[in-house]
């Protein structure tokens, strides 16, 4: 969703728990190895996909809005000093 006015940005990703049966989960997580990728990656590519072709005006600028935000963190990893050396 859009950024509300005066809040401030959020300097992180937020983790959403889903429920899944544990024997899918492992099983997701070999067949995403075998594919060489894990089960974030892989879950990020479907939400991409399925916003691409489904989603509105709005949901595709929220889809470019994501996609800098995880551009930035990445751009920080390796760089940034540890809080507790």
């Amino acid at each position: 969703m859009a950024e509300q006015q005066g809040t401030a940005p959020k300097r992180h990703t937020t983790p959403h728990p889903i429920r899944v049966p544990d024997p899918l989960w492992r099983a997701y997580g070999r067949v995403c190895e075998q594919l060489g990728t894990d089960r974030t990656n892989d879950l990020l590519d479907h939400m991409r996909a399925q916003v691409r072709e489904h989603g509105t005006e709005e949901d595709q600028a929220d889809l470019l809005e994501a996609e800098r935000e995880l551009a930035q963190r990445r751009a920080r990893r390796g760089g940034r000093p540890r809080k507790n050396p």
